[in-house]
């Protein structure tokens, strides 16, 4: 075996040993009878409100209350969510200083009365058992616990996101006290919550969950966090393409300096493998430049052993089987959205929800 040969089957390797922690949200039974609090931020989202709100009043656990904080939308979020039974409050326009998220959770805290606080994004959509071993699983442990959505996608540009979902996850440690919070589904104590400062703490974040991690760890607070496969799902940015391209540009560079530098060397070392594979195919079909073995069957090879990776990988992460057959199709958009993300880098704001976000 040759060394470029070698350095590739490492790169392979590599790729499963980084996604060996996607702990799922483990079984677990709620003690006592504990007063929860579910607080969703909502802007817009009278598209997305509907398949959320049914499914919390499906719970096998029931929280004490739902908050939905209309984040000034406007179309009709707060009629959606009054309709559906869920508490509607607006907080005071946008302060100075915090970002969307960050200012509508703040306020909905000060509102709610539970002792046990569920945040959700508008966009996620809970099994029947989800909120019970949400619960159950921070009565357990304690501090911070937090899930990662299974993304759903329904459109064919939506697929392209495989790359974003998957390294989102490689890029971190999962599991109990893992030190990583996700920010679509998280669960907190109202105790712990104001010990660590709260969103007010976190307020001008882009990546609040991340920074909001770093607040509990600092506190001596655990941090724990697991993939949300056959519990709770979303569909990211089904407001078409362009919403898709400015989310992953908003939230990628700022995220990005957050990863360890260990993992993220690891991460770095298995998408240029990703990457090679994606270029040796065609590339030897066609005579473009090419290191190494320039004849079709071992760059054959190299593609399906990535590609069936790849689909293996993703089964607990989004339903992105058949992109993942063509995989240098994401693999450009992953690149092209990496150099958006740095120019936006160096502007220092994007619009996102008829605002302009900082992403520094």
């Amino acid at each position: 075996m040759n060394l470029v040969a070698l350095s590739m089957l490492v790169r392979w390797l590599l790729g499963w040993a980084l996604c060996l922690r996607l702990f799922r949200l483990p079984e677990g039974t709620v003690e006592g009878q504990p007063q929860v609090s579910v607080l969703i931020p909502a802007r817009d989202e009278e598209g997305t409100l509907p398949n959320l709100l049914p499914a919390l009043q499906a719970q096998t656990f029931a929280p004490l209350e739902v908050i939905v904080v209309d984040d000034h939308s406007s179309d009709g979020t707060a009629e959606i969510a009054a309709a559906a039974g869920a508490t509607v409050i607006q907080p005071p326009p946008l302060a100075e200083g915090w970002c969307g998220k960050t200012w509508a959770l703040h306020h909905g805290v000060q509102a709610s009365k539970g002792e046990l606080l569920v945040f959700l994004d508008a966009d996620t959509e809970p099994s029947p058992e989800f909120l019970e071993r949400l619960v159950a699983d921070q009565q357990k442990l304690g501090g911070l616990v937090s899930v990662q959505p299974f993304h759903r996608t329904e459109k064919a540009y939506e697929q392209l996101s495989v790359l974003f979902s998957l390294v989102g996850l490689m890029a971190v440690p999962m599991g109990p006290r893992c030190g990583v919070a996700f920010g679509p589904a998280m669960a907190t104590s109202r105790a712990d919550y104001n010990r660590v400062g709260g969103h007010e703490a976190v307020a001008g974040k882009v990546v609040e969950d991340w920074f909001m991690g770093h607040l509990y760890e600092e506190a001596g607070l655990p941090v724990s966090a697991y993939i949300g496969d056959g519990l709770i799902e979303y569909r990211m940015y089904p407001g078409g393409f362009r919403d898709m391209v400015r989310g992953f540009a908003k939230n990628f560079a700022t995220a990005a300096g957050e990863v360890n530098g260990f993992w993220m060397l690891a991460v770095l070392l298995w998408i240029s493998g990703l990457f090679w594979a994606a270029w040796c195919l065609p590339a030897s079909l066609l005579g473009w430049p090419l290191m190494g073995q320039p004849s079709v069957l071992p760059n054959l090879l190299l593609y399906l052993a990535f590609a069936v990776q790849l689909i293996t990988l993703t089964r607990g992460v989004g339903n992105f089987a058949w992109i993942c057959l063509v995989f240098p199709i994401p693999v450009l958009f992953f690149l092209a959205v990496f150099f958006m993300a740095i120019l936006n880098l160096k502007q220092g704001t994007i619009e996102w929800k008829g605002r302009q976000v900082s992403t520094r």
